[in-house]
């Protein structure tokens, strides 16, 4: 019966263990590969300092990765070239195996290509307050496949960058001042000109209104039960629930004591007699 055969390559790698050229390569190898990563954590630690001064977290975050993956790669191309592995017929089967993998990693492709549109087109940065579709939050971070949102009432929401991309994204955050814009109605028997004086005085009372720009006021519509007015009050974002709170409260009181009517929906019945009744 004939013995247990090694494949040539495992019986030549077996013979070659105990020569001096084996361990002096391998050293040689390991200290390469070390040295590589050492020189490319270094690289990444210059980058994120230097980048840091002129752009943005995420474009930071961005560089390092690119960097680090950089050193990866050329460690791992060492390595396998000291074993002995053809690294050009690897990168072939490699390439016939990512036409494959491919066409199953479509969606990460694409999330992974918005992620970078995001970070260089920059509509936002961490720290802003987004809102898109009925989601409404902190942005904590700009990944490269997704964005990761905290809602007010502390809730988690992790956002593919595909989605980010294909939706309208609205920045809350990415002006000092914002215009809250308040809607309500006024009855047909209001006088107009009262209307619109008293909301100027109710803007400019409120310590959380703007003077400059002026708040705009316009005499929107007419409807079933009333006039549509539009009150925009120009804000410091910041005071966003302050403001709103307030307002709200001043416009009811103001409206009160000026014996403006805010109507609500009505309807008038109307019973018609029917003279054509019989007589008893």
């Amino acid at each position: 019966m004939n013995g247990i055969q090694l494949p040539e390559s495992l019986r030549t790698f077996f013979q070659s263990i105990g020569t001096t050229e084996f361990w002096w390569k391998t050293i040689s190898t390991i200290l390469t590969v070390a040295v590589i990563l050492g020189v490319f954590r270094f690289l990444q630690m210059a980058v994120a300092r230097t980048a840091s001064k002129k752009f943005p977290e995420a474009k930071v975050f961005l560089a390092r990765k690119i960097v680090k993956y950089t050193g990866y790669s050329i460690a791992a191309a060492i390595l396998l070239k000291a074993v002995g592995i053809n690294i050009t017929a690897l990168l072939g089967a490699a390439g016939i195996a990512g036409i494959a993998i491919g066409f199953a990693a479509q969606t990460s492709v694409s999330n992974l290509i918005s992620g970078i549109f995001l970070i260089s087109e920059k509509p936002f940065e961490m720290g802003d307050v987004i809102q898109t579709g009925d989601i409404t939050g902190t942005v904590l971070s700009i990944d490269l496949l997704s964005i990761k949102i905290q809602t007010f009432d502390n809730r988690f929401v992790r956002i593919p960058n595909e989605t980010i991309i294909k939706t309208n994204v609205i920045n809350l955050t990415k002006f000092p001042i914002r215009r809250m814009d308040i809607r309500f109605q006024v009855s047909y028997n209001a006088d107009i000109e009262k209307v619109i004086d008293t909301c100027a005085k109710i803007a400019q009372r409120n310590r959380y209104a703007l003077d400059n720009p002026e708040p705009l006021i316009l005499v929107d519509s007419f409807d079933n039960s009333g006039i549509n007015i539009l009150f925009g009050i120009w804000f410091e974002r910041s005071q966003l629930v302050s403001l709103k709170n307030s307002i709200i409260i001043d416009i009811q009181r103001r409206f009160a004591e000026e014996h403006i009517e805010i109507p609500y929906p009505k309807m008038d019945v109307y019973i018609k007699e029917n003279s054509g009744m019989a007589k008893g």
